[in-house]
């Protein structure tokens, strides 16, 4: 239980890092200090179709991943529960919780990590 609320409270702490980010304004050949309130956006010319693409292959990548490794995991943990004996299938019940909550966990990440790539996307 101490370990999922370390786990937690670090996801919460990397989530609240990532949402506090602010915005930086840089002119190029410039080396004085920008005053960010007179930006205008004004000869913006960045394209962000290759990061965008990079970041959803990425994030689809992990939500494949960790569905098929959860998959993987309750496969096994079910041959094992059925084939095991009255003590060894209380070991796997006790098993179960943690599994579930990793599974929670890795689906909620890659759920979070959209949302996330989203709203940076539309800022």
């Amino acid at each position: 239980m101490k370990k999922a609320m370390k786990l937690v409270s670090i996801l919460l702490i990397v989530l609240i890092m990532v949402s506090l980010v602010t915005p930086v304004f840089a002119a190029e050949g410039q080396t004085a200090v920008q005053d960010p309130s007179k930006y205008t956006g004004a000869g913006s010319t960045v394209q962000t179709t290759k990061l965008d693409n990079l970041g959803q292959n990425i994030i689809k990548v992990v939500t494949t991943i960790g569905s098929i490794a959860s998959v993987i995991v309750l496969v096994v943990l079910g041959i094992k529960y059925m084939m095991g004996s009255a003590e060894e299938k209380a070991e796997y019940k006790k098993t179960l919780m943690p599994y579930v909550i990793g599974a929670v966990f890795v689906f909620a990440a890659s759920t979070i990590a959209s949302v996330i790539f989203n709203f940076a996307n539309t800022v």
